[in-house]
């Protein structure tokens, strides 16, 4: 058994299968990758990996184990999904992973491969468990693999107190001990015990906090947009994509730095010389044509502000993020004896549904000496519904002052 120090969670004991993972390349190789990817340049803070996450969520699998009575092989099994579910993370975490989808097909949760193949695999076998059945589980698949993804994940369970721990803020921060002493089956599924409307409400109000403080920060969103931007560049080069989706963190920067058409992006995320908000629009303000529009319709948006604004095509970045979704609102909880999703007890959920497309945002960004040109071209480009012709207005969608931006 191998004891290890988290900053979370106190100490943590690694034994049985998990142990023998810990040294394997692909999960060192998560010591490399940022969980927040580019949000360290809002919280400097902000540096904990992939790797910690995921003996976190071992961690937190194991005590649910134990508190289900899930013993022997199955609990064999689940321990080794939760601590290989983040295996095939890619560099920055989700910063980039639709870049890589567009060229590969997978996202970064498409493990089957790595696990089935190489020293994961080789390992699970000499431990005695089945690679394809732990695939299955970090998918989600089974009874049992609800307990690593699923609505009341102990994924999730460690992310938020994990996030809010080394950003310093305090939004995330759930019971998530009780969340797992109230975990049971029910027909299969996956549910908190009778009595506990509030504590589903609590892991609910935690992510609606995070989201926009933390997950969905504005210069988080435009740092994010920037370095996709910089990877599809790499990608016009010599640079594959499954070879993209096998860097770490570090591998990026330097592939960034080394190459022409990428430099100056690099330079500008290594010295937090970002672009600027040139439009800030909120969800009623955009047409639905616009915000449900594929990667090459929203690239030609683009290149058409460009020319509008009479600006370098690199110069303008549509950032248009996915329409506003609660997964956790179908989390399901026991009420006098019967199993319902949490949107049919819980008057927050359509509260914080509200708040979320209050707070959705469509962004336009480009350097600070461009932003007035470009707002205006993207205004009139995109059919935003603005009042008046101010740039100001056009950038915030709430009449903000320009100082408010920086």
């Amino acid at each position: 058994m191998t004891t290890i120090k988290d900053s979370v969670h106190d100490h943590i004991e690694v034994e049985g299968a998990a142990e023998a993972l810990l040294d394997t390349p692909e999960m060192q190789h998560l010591r490399h990758i940022k969980q927040l990817g580019t949000v360290q340049l809002v919280y400097p803070s902000a540096n904990h990996t992939r790797f910690e996450h995921s003996l976190g969520v071992y961690h937190l699998a194991s005590r649910a184990l134990s508190h289900l009575g899930i013993e022997g092989d199955a609990a064999a099994h689940v321990e080794a999904a939760a601590l290989l579910h983040d295996v095939g993370h890619g560099p920055y975490s989700h910063n980039i992973e639709d870049v890589t989808h567009r060229h590969t097909g997978k996202y970064h949760d498409d493990v089957e491969g790595l696990v089935a193949r190489g020293t994961v695999g080789e390992t699970l076998e000499d431990e005695g468990l089945d690679p394809e059945r732990v695939a299955a589980l970090v998918e989600g698949d089974g009874e049992f693999g609800q307990l690593v993804s699923g609505e009341l994940d102990v994924d999730r369970m460690d992310y938020l107190v994990r996030d809010a721990h080394h950003t310093g803020v305090p939004y995330g921060t759930i019971d998530h001990e009780r969340l797992i002493r109230e975990l049971t089956f029910v027909d299969g599924e996956l549910v908190l015990a009778e009595g506990n409307v509030q504590t589903a409400e609590s892991l609910l109000l935690a992510r609606a906090l995070m989201n926009p403080t933390v997950y969905q920060h504005h210069v988080a969103r435009i740092s994010k947009a920037m370095l996709r931007r910089a990877s599809e560049r790499l990608l016009d080069e010599d640079i594959d994509a499954e070879e993209l989706r096998r860097m770490d963190d570090p591998d990026l920067l330097v592939a960034l730095r080394l190459t022409d058409s990428t430099s100056a992006f690099a330079e500008r995320l290594a010295t937090r010389d970002l672009y600027k908000r040139a439009v800030w629009a909120e969800l009623p303000n955009v047409p639905d044509s616009i915000i449900d529009a594929e990667h090459d319709a929203l690239a030609a948006f683009e290149r058409d502000i460009a020319a509008a604004a009479d600006v370098s095509p690199e110069s303008v970045i549509l950032d248009v993020p996915s329409r506003p979704s609660m997964t956790e609102s179908s989390s399901r909880v026991m009420v006098n004896g019967e199993m319902r999703q949490l949107e049919r007890e819980s008057p927050l959920v359509q509260a914080l549904r509200t708040a979320q497309e209050q707070q959705w945002r469509l962004g336009v960004y480009a350097p600070r000496e461009e932003t007035e040109r470009v707002g205006r071209a993207a205004a009139d480009v995109l059919g935003l519904d603005v009042d008046g012709a101010l740039v100001a207005e056009v950038r915030s969608g709430l009449n903000a002052t320009l100082d408010e931006f920086e």
